[in-house]
């Protein structure tokens, strides 16, 4: 079971996350916009600097669903390596083999 803290953290981040998403786009917009001069880009990066670092969705860190974990978590399933076997070796996964040989 990962730490509470780092669990609420996370999901914090991810509020931070929802909150900014419509600016962030934005000032990304202004970016990349082919006619727009080198100096708004330049302002438009700034813009983006000065976001909160946690605004990053790369800042999100995936965890399992059922402890937390932030290592060795399938997309797929949601769930760390360990739980996913847990899952597997009763059959709750449905479409899930274990390999056999």
């Amino acid at each position: 079971m990962a730490k509470k803290s780092m669990i609420a953290r996370d999901r914090k981040r991810m509020k931070l996350v929802a909150k900014y998403a419509e600016k962030r786009a934005a000032i990304k917009d202004r970016i990349n916009d082919p006619e727009a001069t080198p100096e708004e880009r330049f302002a438009a990066a700034q813009e983006l600097q000065a976001l909160p670092r946690d605004a990053s969705p790369t800042r999100v860190t995936r965890r399992c669903q059922a402890t937390g974990r932030p290592r060795g978590v399938y997309r797929k399933f949601g769930l760390s390596r360990n739980k996913l076997r847990e899952a597997a070796m009763r059959g709750e996964v449905p479409g899930l083999v274990m390999s056999s040989w």
